[in-house]
């Protein structure tokens, strides 16, 4: 059963299509990797299916939900992490986390769970605006699992991460499905992380879709196109620079 479907969802700006006719399957239950280059479409389809920017053409489903008649109710049920988390700054972490919990109707008790799994509870008391990026990273997948929110979209969520943090967020998200019962949709530059965090990949240039699959699947697909299929980074190079190359050619 599949959480999130996107059918032919286009997203075109000024002329510009920054996603062209995207078809996702993300099955529930799954972490799945989403890949592109900068400027891939990654971000803006996140976007459209939190609501925040409206699809050209095509549809999307969230849990049985058609996403433009059902934003709100998706919502509730989605916790998000979208480029740059903003927080206000004059507030602690705990503060920041209070106001989510406000919104979502949650207790407090949720604020200082997510806190405690993201390791950041002993910094709560800290204003927001003195936390290192990888603190404020931390505090914006804090806030995106408060209430344990059944499907989490998060957006290169390891930015700003040292080493140690890149692991221990690895870790956390892979443990996500089968601890809280949830769906992760995840997109990261981190081709090594998402590697061993993803059940299921789904690869994006230009906007367009060019596999999506397991990962058992994408080294297959690898062979039989003469590409490596080792690593999922020589992989994802090799797929995405031919991609360039046909898409230069105006194939």
């Amino acid at each position: 059963m599949n959480i999130i479907e996107t059918r032919n969802l286009t997203k075109v700006y000024a002329g510009f299509k920054a996603v062209s006719g995207l078809s996702l399957h993300v099955p529930k239950g799954s972490v799945y990797g989403f890949l592109g280059p900068n400027g891939a479409g990654k971000s803006t389809t996140m976007k459209m299916l939190l609501g925040l920017t409206r699809p050209t053409s095509g549809s999307f489903v969230v849990d049985g939900m058609e996403g433009t008649e059902n934003r709100i109710e998706i919502l509730k049920k989605t916790g998000s992490f979208i480029e740059a988390p903003a927080f206000y700054g004059n507030l602690t972490g705990e503060e920041n986390l209070d106001i989510v919990c406000k919104i979502l109707g949650l207790p407090k008790s949720a604020a200082d769970e997510a806190m405690e799994i993201t390791g950041i509870a002993q910094y709560k008391k800290r204003l927001a605006k003195k936390y290192s990026l990888g603190m404020k990273q931390r505090l914006g997948l804090a806030s995106a699992l408060v209430g344990r929110p059944p499907i989490l979209i998060l957006d290169e969520p390891t930015n700003g991460l040292d080493p140690s943090g890149i692991h221990e967020t690895r870790a956390l998200i892979r443990s996500l499905p089968q601890r809280f019962n949830c769906t992760v949709f995840v997109s990261s530059h981190m081709l090594s992380e998402i590697e061993l965090m993803a059940d299921n990949i789904g690869i994006l240039n230009h906007g367009r879709l060019l596999f999506e699959g397991t990962l058992e699947e994408l080294k297959r697909n690898a062979a039989l196109n003469g590409y490596p299929e080792d690593r999922l980074e020589d992989i994802f190079l090799a797929m995405v620079g031919e991609d360039n190359l046909q898409h230069k050619g105006g194939v």
